[in-house]
Formats: structure tokens, C-alpha cells, sequence
């Protein structure tokens, strides 16, 4: 059995050798993620930011489960159903950039970002908007954990029309995720932290959440990215059809 690696570089050190050269090979799911953050880095792209009060959906955690849910619903869940909802009012950032056109796809096709011990899986929660909060808490919960696993066929990665990648557990504020090309945006999800805001003329403390929405300013102009983000800052603090 091998010593553990601090136990191989203290003894190195004792010994007055230099610390052992590590390396991590750039082949498989490194070498891929690679290539495909190599492509996003190439687009033209441009970063909104806007807090989002949370309130209303705290509320709603504190309720039952709606009928079919397992268990809590997540946080996740309600922006995920937040998201496609406003798109549906957003056609231009549910789209592709392929070659030279912008496919404004029929269908919202969500791609959930998956952290893994050795890299990052994106698989996609298909028809989004057509799907109840519990639907998608459920399925975005299978797809992760069968991304962990690594037990998701090749067609679970596909068909992606916009991508959400939540870090709030991770306690940062602000972040700017690489589109996930040859989509046309991707939003970016930071931590709920309790702030002093004003409302109504008054200082008072609210649960404020951090949104990130990056987007390729070949497909998308400023204006219409700043209104869906502000559409779908208004569909999470009144929790409208959520």
C-alpha cells in the first residue's frame, strides 16, 4: 500500500529532495471539457448581474411538498422552472449560434451543470417548461446523480438550448460562467445571504440571491439579455406560476 501524499512529501522534505512533480493528465473528460471550454472561451461575450430577493420562494419551501414530490423541493428546482418559464418570452436566448445563423430552438431544452470529482457533466432536463416543479426537482435530481455515477447515456448530454449552473453552495458571491457553446447564454447561480435592503422607504434584511447570466453578443444585444434577466428577477420575487 502507497504512504499517503503528505506523509510522501514531508518525508521528501526531511530528506532535503524536492517535493515530488505532480501532473494530471489531460485525456478523457478533462481533455474534453477542455476543448469545449476552449470553444466558449472564443465567443463574444458579454455579463449581466442582478439580485434577486428570495423571499417568496422561502415561503414556498416552508409549504408541503406539492402532490408528486419527493421530499423538499430545492432552491434549484424553483429556478429551473423560473427560467424556462421566461424564456418562453425570451425566444433569442433560447437558441444556438451554428456556423452563420441563430437557431431559435422550438423547444426548452434546460442543460443542469453537474459537478464530478475529475470535471464538469451538463445534462439536460428536456421540455423544461412543460414540467411542474416536482417534475423537475425529481429529474434534475436522477440526472445528476446519474451524471456522478456516470450511468447517463450519450443522448442525456444532448439537445441543450440554454444552461443553469448553481454555485450558491459553495458560498460566492459573483462568478462568470463560459457559455456552452454553440449556445447562446448560460446563467450563473450565487449563494442566498441575508442583506439589508430597502423596500418600501424602509431598511429591512432580506435572503438575496445572486444571478449571472452570460451571453454571446453575436446572438443577443444587451437590451433584450437585461430584460430577460429582469423578467425572470420579477418571476422569482412574486414566484408567479412557479
Amino acid at each position: 500500500m502507497n504512504p499517503p501524499l503528505s506523509a510522501t512529501l514531508q518525508a521528501d522534505a526531511q530528506a532535503g529532495a524536492p517535493p515530488a512533480r505532480q501532473t494530471v493528465p489531460l485525456s478523457g473528460l478533462r481533455a474534453a471539457i477542455a476543448r469545449n471550454m476552449s470553444i466558449g472561451w472564443q465567443v463574444p461575450r458579454v455579463a449581466h448581474s442582478i439580485e434577486v430577493d428570495v423571499s417568496a420562494l422561502e415561503a414556498l419551501r416552508r409549504l408541503p411538498p406539492p402532490p408528486g414530490a419527493e421530499g423538499k423541493i430545492t432552491l434549484t428546482a424553483y429556478i429551473l422552472r423560473a427560467v424556462a418559464l421566461t424564456l418562453r418570452a425570451h425566444p433569442r436566448l433560447n437558441a444556438r449560434l451554428v456556423e452563420k445563423e441563430i437557431e431559435l430552438m422550438p423547444d426548452i431544452n434546460l442543460g443542469l451543470a453537474v459537478s464530478l470529482n475529475d470535471g464538469l457533466m451538463v445534462p439536460v432536463l428536456r421540455n423544461a417548461d412543460a414540467k411542474s416543479v416536482a417534475e423537475l426537482a425529481a429529474e434534475s435530481r436522477a440526472l445528476a446523480e446519474g451524471a456522478r455515477l456516470g450511468t447517463l447515456g450519450a443522448g442525456n448530454y444532448q439537445r441543450g438550448t440554454f444552461t443553469v449552473t448553481n454555485l450558491g453552495m459553495t458560498g460566492i458571491d459573483s462568478f462568470t460562467p463560459i457559455i456552452n457553446a454553440p449556445q447562446v447564454a448560460i446563467l450563473g447561480v450565487t449563494r442566498v445571504a441575508r442583506r439589508a435592503v430597502v423596500k418600501d422607504d424602509a431598511i429591512v434584511i432580506a435572503p438575496m440571491m445572486g444571478l449571472h447570466l452570460v451571453f454571446d453578443h453575436r446572438a443577443v444585444d444587451g437590451y433584450p439579455a437585461a430584460l430577460f434577466l429582469t423578467d425572470l428577477k420579477n418571476r422569482l420575487e412574486t414566484a408567479e406560476g412557479l
